[in-house]
This record gives C-alpha cells, structure tokens and sequence, in this order.
C-alpha cells in the first residue's frame, strides 16, 4: 500500500519553498528603493542648506604661482558660507600636501542669489616638489553654512580637477 501526500503537506512544502524566494524579492525591492536615495544623497553632498560650493579647476598664474578657484552660489543669498581648503601637489603614491599642511580657512558672506561668486585663492608651486617634469596640482574643499546657531554642519571633502603643466615654462 503506498502513501500519497495530502493535499496540505504539498501546500506546507510549496509555502516552505515560498519563503527564500519571497526573502530575495524582499531585498531586491529594498535595494530598488535605497539606490535612488543613496544617488540623492551623493548628489545633495555640495548643496548643503541652500549653498552649492564647488572646487574648481586650478589655473597657472605668473611665476610659481597657482590659483585654486572655488565657486559659491546660493539659492537666496544673504548667507556666510565657512569654506576649508587643502591644496595638493600630486605624486606617485602618497600626494604633497602645498601651504606647510595646513588648510586654509576663510569664509564668504553672499549678497545675491542671481550669480554665481568665484574666489579666488593663490599658492605658490615649488619647481622642485618633482624630480623631473612640470608639477601637477589640486585642491579639495569642504564648506559649511551658517545658520546662526553657532554649530556648524560641514559637508565631505570634495576634490577638483587636476592642473597639469605647471611651471612647464620655466
């Protein structure tokens, strides 16, 4: 005489069977929701309360000397933006940090909201940080928005594009 599964243990072993797929579907619908959230927040890390800061590419001025430009925009103007600012020399390996390793601290009190404000920063390049070729260098920022209640909210460091060809015409 054989035994033939009821109705309700082959419905127990489908529901068992169920539940890793059920689990996958789970996470894969999760992870559908957080990466559009997770391209958010990249995007939001320079636009912090209103203020969008931004390094910019660093030009040759005369001489050894470097300008390493920051754009600061906000959206309705009237705000003191707090900005940090290391400069690099890069290298093979670990990069040169320029200004004695510190970072520059400053801040920019925004008038309007209809333009876009560059502030310019210098720093001399030693020809002598390579041994043989014109220096490369960046910069990277971080910045903060005062909202007048004294604790500051800094956003991550954020690095510009990288000047090749310095001090080439000497």
């Amino acid at each position: 005489m054989s035994i033939t599964p009821t109705m309700k243990t082959r419905s127990t072993r489908a529901k068992i069977a169920l539940v890793p797929v059920l689990s996958f579907g789970l996470l894969a619908g999760a992870a559908a929701v957080a990466a559009p959230a997770a391209a958010h927040d990249d995007r939001d890390r320079d636009h912090r309360h209103g203020c969008n800061v931004q390094p910019l590419k660093p030009t040759d001025a005369r001489g050894d000397w470097v300008n390493f430009p920051i754009s600061v925009k906000c959206d309705d103007g009237r705000k003191v933006v707090h900005i940090q600012q290391k400069r690099y020399e890069k290298d093979r390996g670990r990069d040169t940090r320029l200004h004695d390793g510190n970072h520059d601290a400053f801040h920019i009190y925004v008038h309007r909201a209809d333009r876009k404000e560059v502030k310019d920063r210098y720093d001399q390049v030693s020809r002598r940080l390579d041994r043989r070729g014109p220096e490369e260098v960046y910069h990277e920022i971080r910045f903060a928005v005062d909202k007048g209640h004294g604790r500051l909210e800094w956003s991550g460091w954020v690095k510009s594009e990288t000047l090749t060809g310095v001090n080439s015409h000497h």
